[in-house]
């Protein structure tokens, strides 16, 4: 699968869920439009075994898996692809393990020059953030809405804004460059279902 352009990037919110609740929510998403999904799960688990019923439901609606962190699990799976962060290994690894074909996105934090290398190096996407308070990433710095403005200049990948996106700031966002909207609480902290078609609405 080929990386989305434009539209709803979802991020899981696996931790202190059953494995039920979590293909539940992630259904709905997917059911709702999301044209990507992310696996990202901070809980001592079985990992393989959630992402492999997650990898099934998103293989099911044909919409790409992006392991977070790990690019390992990512190929142990087949998924779709992985979302590396400045830390978590190095992008010339990752595409030698996965492959020509699979889809990389990078962390890059409140920098244009990390996203300039990151696609120089290969990258299918850049990510900035977070751009309104977080609780997935409290202590992250600010990125100001002219990055995305000042990256679409620079960048010719997609380009995806994180932390803390909700329906009502998203407009802003895509007006100001983003492509894609990774979104993590404003989809899982309630009721998905309902969440998705709001974000979907800035898309139409």
């Amino acid at each position: 699968m080929k990386c989305p352009v434009r539209g709803l990037y979802a991020i899981t919110q696996a931790e202190n869920k059953s494995l039920a609740a979590i293909l539940n929510e992630v259904e709905a998403v997917l059911k709702g439009g999301a044209v990507m999904l992310q696996y990202r799960n901070k809980s001592p688990v079985n990992h393989f075994v959630i992402a492999k019923h997650v990898h099934t439901l998103c293989q099911r609606y044909h919409v790409p898996l992006i392991i977070n962190d790990d690019m390992h699990l990512a190929q142990a799976l087949g998924a779709e692809g992985v979302h590396l962060g400045q830390h978590d290994g190095d992008l010339h690894d990752a595409r030698a393990l996965l492959g020509a074909q699979a889809i990389i996105g990078i962390t890059c934090y409140q920098s244009l020059d990390l996203a300039q290398l990151a696609q120089q190096q290969g990258a299918n996407y850049v990510a900035f953030g977070r751009f309104f308070p977080s609780r997935s990433k409290p202590l992250a710095g600010h990125a100001p809405l002219s990055l995305l403005t000042e990256a679409k200049q620079h960048i010719n990948i997609p380009i995806v804004a994180i932390g803390g996106i909700l329906p009502s700031n998203a407009g802003d966002l895509l007006a100001a460059g983003a492509d894609l909207l990774a979104v993590i609480d404003g989809l899982f902290a309630s009721n998905p279902e309902a969440a998705v078609s709001a974000y979907q609405a800035l898309f139409s």
